[in-house]
């Protein structure tokens, strides 16, 4: 370990300067970042490009690194073939519906164990983060005998988006980060709301929730693309047609479908969720690092 300047770190800054230093770091930073990129874009680029790969280009052994002849006619054969406008629909629908519900309980939730605090608050939060070390495989079969035959109403909730919804409400990481962010509110805020006559659901309105955006917003996104990328689940409690996501569409129209037109699909369907991610990187971010920083 070298120090300078009071940082320490593996390479002092001298050595950085010179000449054989600066080329090996150099090097080894270039060849990281390469490699980063390839593993994670690498995927996303087979995908667009095999997009627009006829079948027979597609399923040719090596692979070919960009289209003979591209094709755009296959994202309007996926468009058409999958009936992708309906899954789409259902699934920004779902997605919605579960935001709406995590935004509105989790933050009450949340807001209850920081401000409020009350008997028993860190046990019942305890309970809560205990959940995340279930794996969630192990909750299916529970979950869907749930579903089937709601307990007291004795409802069956398949093909009901609330099959979609009610599992997604109780979310204790989504509570902890809301929680985490709200601890770091400064406690004489409170004090001056209360002071003012205002009331807890008033502080929470007035207060609170304005200054808690980048977090809410991280919630938002994760509640989302929760939704959008979930597969087994939606198969088992979605098992209409007319009700399916777009990721259990896809899978119930692969097996007639050509690979190319299929991988298409997959393409309109990710846009959505990447346009978000684009949009909204700044607030995952923000909202991230200012909860785990109080005072």
């Amino acid at each position: 370990m070298a120090q300078d300047s009071g940082t320490r770190t593996l390479i002092s800054h001298a050595q950085l300067q010179r000449g054989r230093g600066r080329i090996i770091y150099w090097t080894l930073l270039s060849v990281v970042v390469l490699a980063f990129t390839i593993v994670f874009l690498g995927p996303l680029y087979w995908m667009v490009t095999g997009a627009l790969k006829s079948g027979q280009e597609i399923a040719q052994t090596p692979p070919t690194l960009f289209p003979e002849d591209p094709q755009l006619g296959n994202y309007a054969d996926a468009w058409t073939n999958l009936d992708l406008a309906k899954l789409l629909f259902n699934t920004f629908y779902y997605a919605a519906g579960a935001l709406l519900f995590q935004l509105v309980l989790d933050t009450a939730a949340a807001y209850a164990l920081s401000k409020l605090r009350p008997v028993f608050g860190n046990v019942i939060l305890g309970m809560m983060l205990a959940t995340l070390m279930i794996p969630a495989m192990v909750l299916i079969v529970p979950q869907y005998v749930t579903v089937i035959d709601l307990p007291i109403l004795h409802i069956n909730l398949l093909d009901s988006p609330f099959a979609i919804w009610l599992p997604l409400v109780a979310n204790a990481f989504n509570i902890f980060l809301l929680k985490r962010f709200f601890d770091s509110i400064p406690e004489e805020l409170m004090s001056a709301a209360v002071m003012d006559g205002a009331t807890p659901l008033r502080t929470l309105w007035s207060i609170i929730l304005p200054m808690s955006r980048p977090i809410l917003g991280v919630v938002s996104i994760f509640a989302v693309t929760a939704v959008w990328k979930d597969f087994l689940w939606p198969k088992l409690v979605m098992p209409s047609p007319e009700t399916r996501t777009v990721s259990v569409g896809i899978y119930a129209f692969s097996g007639g479908t050509p690979m190319n037109v299929v991988i298409a699909a997959s393409v309109i369907a990710a846009i959505p969720t990447v346009v978000i991610f684009l949009i909204f990187q700044r607030n995952i971010m923000s909202g991230l690092t200012t909860g785990s920083l109080k005072g």
